[in-house]
């Protein structure tokens, strides 16, 4: 989602300028080193392809609780060009082998547990990093920790987005029910929808496809809006933004990064969901990968994407 906020912030563009932007947004923005030094691409290049790691946090700034888990898990895949962006979904429930790392032995567990496990924070970011990459062989150009108290700001600046509801669903958090059909939530009702996987027949799965069609949603609103023409607006959206996200842009000059960004549209893009299912294990419910993953990490640590998402639809999701 951390990428979803920056093109948001994108929109007001013509008015401020590129380096006015930049120099509000850089100035708001946390920065921490949340890669492990492994996960690293040692070259990135923004001609693509460009892979970033997204972790979205209950994490406030300032928050130093050790018992937190990643509750979103993306890696954001831009292909050579940076006309496109896939939008990849870790399950948090995936079983994965967790390396040694702040104060953690190692061992099997839960994805989500990574960032736990590594303490929250700077930390447990780096962890769950060098956790992806001993998965799936990718290095990442840059990540972000968002937290989700800032998208709810943004979502309320932006006047609600349209979400729709298949079927109905009664959130564990508030006791607010979904009823099927479309409508204007607010920040806290999308959130709180976004988050719901209990109540849904693929559970996870659509709670990945939802927070999904939210940074979609975000990003249409985002261009209805007259955002572009209210400074005002613009300045507020900017400031909610930076203080949800914490930002390793690799060395990489935020300057550079928007504007190499800045060509990117909403409607290009692609959900994706890693193949895979569940499995009961010593009466704990995981997700595991299906042959591997199906190829997918091939194709995002390279350049078929495409090709890719053409031969699997069945985990290719509808934005």
């Amino acid at each position: 989602m951390g990428v979803g906020l920056t093109l948001v912030v994108l929109a007001g563009v013509t008015v401020f300028g590129l380096q006015a932007l930049t120099d509000r947004y850089d100035r708001t923005v946390i920065k921490e080193q949340l890669l492990d030094a492994g996960s690293r691409n040692d070259r990135p290049d923004l001609d693509g392809p460009l892979n970033y790691l997204l972790i979205g946090t209950d994490r406030r700034p300032g928050d130093n609780t050790t018992e937190q888990r990643a509750d979103t898990i993306l890696i954001v895949h831009v292909p050579t060009g940076l006309r496109e962006a896939y939008l990849v979904s870790i399950p948090r429930d995936l079983l994965v082998a967790i390396p040694a790392g702040s104060g953690y032995g190692g061992g099997e567990d839960k994805i989500n547990a990574a960032y736990e496990h590594g303490r929250g924070g700077e930390a447990g970011a780096q962890l769950l990093s060098a956790t992806l990459t001993r998965l799936t062989g990718i290095r990442f150009d840059g990540a972000a920790l968002v937290d989700f108290s800032g998208i709810r700001k943004v979502v309320d600046l932006l006047g609600g987005v349209r979400m729709c509801v298949e079927r109905e669903v009664r959130s564990i958090h508030t006791d607010r029910v979904f009823s099927p059909g479309c409508r204007q939530m607010n920040g806290a009702e999308a959130l709180d929808y976004v988050r719901q996987r209990y109540d849904l027949p693929g559970g996870d799965y659509d709670r990945q496809r939802h927070q999904q069609q939210l940074l979609r949603a975000m990003l249409d609103r985002a261009g209805e809006t007259r955002l572009r023409t209210n400074p005002i607006k613009l300045d507020q959206v900017i400031r909610a933004v930076g203080s949800s996200l914490t930002v390793d842009t690799n060395g990489v000059a935020l300057e550079d990064l928007l504007l190499a960004l800045r060509g990117l549209p909403a409607n290009a893009l692609r959900g994706v969901q890693v193949p895979s299912h569940s499995q009961t294990i010593d009466e704990v419910s995981y997700v595991v990968l299906e042959n591997g993953g199906n190829g997918l990490f091939d194709a995002v640590r390279g350049t078929r994407m495409p090709n890719w998402t053409q031969a699997n639809p069945r985990w290719v999701v509808q934005l």
